[in-house]
């Protein structure tokens, strides 16, 4: 088995290992993997090879080649690269050439780590399952091929699961980076909103989009977090407090942390052995010395309408910018301007794309606004007020990530409502801008894995990990490999 991520990054720092030797076992698993799961979108290959030389040049010099020397990574393709095409899994950006680097993508750059692919994604971030991509198709579960890996960060989830040793940059706005890694059985966190800055991402839903990772464990989402996080001049949204090293952190443990279970995060729906292995999972953290205790969140009943609704009246002024005029795809059929509007945006959106936008340009428009906006933004003040009632109590509330495990592809594409109730457990946390992490806790009777969430105050990120990493000490889930593996 190839190792872990900072296992490659000592190896390297330490000459042990080239990092041309690094990178070329990557994008070698990559190419053994992919044609099974339709992970990728594009591998950077000739230029990931130079960046790797170079970096073995400046360590044979005697420079730091930063704290993760070596490691690969990759980008979900709404995440800008100065390399390749930044899609979204859309048509209507096929083309595209960012002229700049996401800001996450200059950091881990700094820190000594190498871009070699970018990732398949549900279009814009819009679904559960990453079967709305229009550049790749359906991204298929490592675990179970006939199945999806969960969405919309579906490509970093499935080849998180199926290789070793890389970072895989997704994006959160309901779930998408914790309810696929719920699925494919890894360890994805959403940081808190502000933590890691936008700057570079395409925009779904301005106030719930922030960037995450999705690893093998907490350790490594560790890692890669402390590279990511801080203040960026370049993201009005992002914060300035200090970033800590997540990674010392973890040795602090969980005993003495106090976990509230809420009763609503338990509803009707939730399939019964994901419910049992979650329940599992919170008895190891309490023999771990946590002090788990029952609390309430009483309106997270209303989570989902008010994430629909918010997201989609967001999406709705983001994605306006994508005109047929501009930049990206133009329909040839257009023969006046008005035209090249309606027809460009019919012939290049996708279904799902096109759904949201209605939804969210009906609730914005005159004599709706208030009706169906503007309250769903009083009910997101609820929530967060919730959130904040009770981590008075506790340090950390803990769900299942997702009320089900991986379906088939195909099963719920149909049925907008069902792939919208894929995220009831996850939406809370981007409305109340905490963090979350989801990690596997077992595995159904047919070998699906099951995925518990964390939640923690904001800018408390640090806590939730140490839970996470407690947890994967004490437990073998996180270890273990999917059927299609490199």
């Amino acid at each position: 088995m190839s190792p872990g991520v900072l296992e490659t990054a000592a190896a390297v720092r330490g000459r042990k290992v080239k990092a041309a030797e690094s990178v070329a076992e990557a994008i070698g698993q990559i190419r053994r993997v992919d044609p099974q799961l339709h992970a990728v979108s594009q591998v950077r290959e000739d230029e990931a090879r130079r960046a790797a030389d170079d970096l073995d040049r400046r360590i044979a010099r005697g420079e730091d080649p930063g704290p993760l020397a070596g490691v690969a990574f990759t980008a979900k393709d709404n995440i800008c690269t100065r390399w390749g095409t930044t899609t979204a899994g859309s048509k209507i950006l096929e083309s595209y050439r960012a002229p700049y680097d996401a800001t996450v993508v200059e950091r881990l750059a700094r820190a000594g780590a190498i871009c070699v692919a970018k990732t398949n994604m549900d279009e814009f971030g819009m679904g559960s399952s990453t079967e709305n991509s229009a550049t790749v198709g359906p991204t298929r579960n490592p675990w179970r091929t006939t199945h999806v890996p969960g969405g919309s960060s579906g490509g970093a989830a499935a080849l998180a699961a199926a290789t070793r040793g890389m970072i895989h940059l997704g994006s959160d706005t309901g779930g998408s980076i914790r309810q696929p890694a719920a699925c494919c059985g890894v360890t994805g966190i959403k940081p808190s909103y502000g933590r890691v800055s936008r700057y570079g991402l395409l925009a779904f839903a301005s106030s719930l989009d922030q960037i995450g990772v999705l690893e093998a464990d907490a350790r490594e989402c560790a890692a890669a977090l402390s590279a990511m996080a801080g203040k960026d001049p370049m993201d009005s949204t992002s914060a300035d407090v200090p970033v800590p090293d997540y990674v010392a952190g973890l040795e602090k443990g969980a005993r003495g942390l106090r976990l509230g279970v809420p009763k609503e995060y338990f509803p009707e729906g939730v399939d019964p052995e994901v419910e049992a292995r979650v329940r599992e999972g919170i008895d190891v953290l309490r023999r771990l010395g946590v002090d788990v205790r029952e609390v309430s969140l009483p309106h997270t009943r209303h989570a989902n309408p008010t994430y629909v609704l918010i997201s989609a009246a967001e999406a709705s002024s983001n994605l306006a910018r994508y005109d047929g005029v501009h930049y990206g795809y133009r329909s040839s059929e257009a023969g006046s301007v008005l035209e090249v509007y309606a027809r460009s945006r019919a012939e290049a959106f996708g279904p799902e794309v096109k759904r949201r936008i209605m939804v969210g340009t009906f609730v914005l428009s005159a004599g709706y606004y208030d009706a169906f906006y503007n309250k769903a933004c009083k009910v997101r003040k609820l929530i967060r007020r919730d959130f904040e009632a009770a981590f008075r109590e506790v340090d950390a509330v803990v769900s299942p990530t997702s009320p089900v495990t991986a379906f088939p592809i195909g099963d719920k594409i149909d049925d907008p409502l069902k792939l919208y109730a894929v995220d009831v457990l996850t939406v809370p946390a981007n409305l109340a801008t905490v963090p979350g992490v989801s990690f596997p806790c077992g595995f159904t009777r047919a070998g699906l894995p099951v995925g518990m969430q964390l939640y923690g105050r904001p800018f408390e990120d640090g806590t939730i990990l140490r839970l996470a990493h407690a947890f994967q000490e004490a437990t073998d889930h996180h270890r273990k490999a999917p059927p299609v593996r490199a």
